[in-house]
């Protein structure tokens, strides 16, 4: 398992009866989270004395329950700053399990001694965006919803990049692809973080299970002839790692050589000394 384990501003303190408690920055938020089917004691005073609380509901979705919450507030990674806000389904802007995948793909592009182009899909609110960039690459950042690269873009003037080469682009990912194609355009590294479910500015229908294959080998027509890397990132529970080595393995290995590895991705949880599994991320290199 890959552990994001260099944060200070975020940790996971204690998980049980299927919620998490997690300090962000000063504040404590419960939430959801379907991986801990466990009963523990609940012994840490936080259980009491959050900040913020998601309920969910038996019919699906939920609704925040707020105690002293700021309407914003912000962290910091290694010299980046993300804005939180709590909205739509447990969410806060930033999911921190990423940071593991942010520390490889920024070595790589930091010690490939040349100019490093890197595409970002389905990108968020920009955290992989952010490190590329900070890491020393111009990057295209791609997602569907205007309001998620507004906020990308809030996160890159905190973090003072916005002036870094970045293009931000709101776009259905895979009409993107297929059009830089056409276009000819090509890039050293691609990070994709596909939804489960979704769709795109004029209603496309994206299912991950019907779709992450093709996407990942349509994609491989946009990688450099000398690429440094592909990630894919998932948190649908039927795509296990050695699923997405697979696809990654018969996308690119035949074509560019190099390795692929795939693994869970995890926080650590302070009062047990436990992982708590977040997903899944398959990466291949050069």
């Amino acid at each position: 398992m890959w552990i994001a384990n260099q944060w200070k501003d975020y940790e996971v303190i204690d998980c049980s009866r299927g919620e998490k408690l997690e300090r962000w920055g000063e504040y404590l938020l419960v939430r959801p989270d379907p991986q801990v089917i466990w009963d523990t004691p609940r012994v840490h005073r936080g259980w009491k004395k959050m900040n913020g609380h998601y309920h969910r509901s038996s019919k699906g979705g939920g609704e925040w329950e707020f105690f002293d919450l700021p309407q914003q507030w912000e962290i910091t990674y290694h010299g980046l700053t993300f804005q939180l806000k709590p909205f739509s389904f447990k969410h806060t802007g930033l999911f921190p399990e990423q940071a593991v995948n942010w520390d490889w793909f920024g070595e790589k592009i930091k010690h490939a001694g040349r100019p490093v182009k890197v595409l970002n899909l389905f990108a968020y609110t920009g955290g992989a965006t952010l490190a590329a960039a900070k890491a020393g690459a111009a990057v295209t950042h791609v997602d569907a919803s205007k309001g998620m690269v507004g906020w990308a873009k809030e996160n890159a003037k905190a973090s003072g990049l916005s002036d870094a080469p970045i293009r931000w682009l709101v776009d259905d990912c895979m009409k993107f692809v297929e059009r830089e194609i056409r276009r000819g355009n090509h890039y050293d590294g691609i990070i994709m973080d596909p939804p489960s479910y979704g769709r795109g500015p004029k209603g496309e229908i994206w299912k991950i299970e019907d779709s992450i294959h093709l996407f990942i080998k349509l994609c491989t027509g946009l990688l450099s002839d000398k690429p440094l890397f592909f990630l894919v990132n998932s948190y649908t529970t039927g795509l296990a790692p050695s699923v997405l080595t697979y696809m990654l393995s018969t996308e690119l290995i035949s074509k560019f050589g190099g390795s692929v590895d795939s693994q869970e991705i995890g926080l650590p949880v302070k009062e047990s000394g436990l992982v708590l599994p977040c997903g899944a991320s398959g990466r291949w290199e050069k």
